[in-house]
């Protein structure tokens, strides 16, 4: 993955961990079966050194990969859900 920064504070964030993280919901009639079914989905967990937030990514981008918006201001694109835009910093 290129160099992913914090969308706080600018800075590099470093890689923690790939993680399988569990679906689905416990249960109180069946106890832990719906986590059998519900399946799971592998993660690579990056944390910024400054501000502490930490970020998941797919480790499948191909399957699912979010729907891009354009910068008003610089013209890139970029995932729909970052409060500002990566390349040129602009705040929505």
């Amino acid at each position: 993955m290129s160099e992913i920064k914090c969308l706080r504070c600018d800075k590099k964030l470093e890689y923690l961990m790939t993680e399988d993280i569990q679906m689905g919901k416990h249960s109180f009639i069946f106890g832990d079966l719906p986590h059998l079914f519900a399946g799971g989905l592998t993660v690579s967990v990056y944390r910024c050194p400054i501000c502490g937030k930490l970020e998941f990514f797919s480790n499948n981008e191909a399957e699912e990969k979010l729907p891009q918006v354009k910068c008003p201001k610089c013209g890139k694109e970029h995932d729909f859900d970052y409060p500002k835009c990566p390349h040129c910093n602009y705040v929505k």
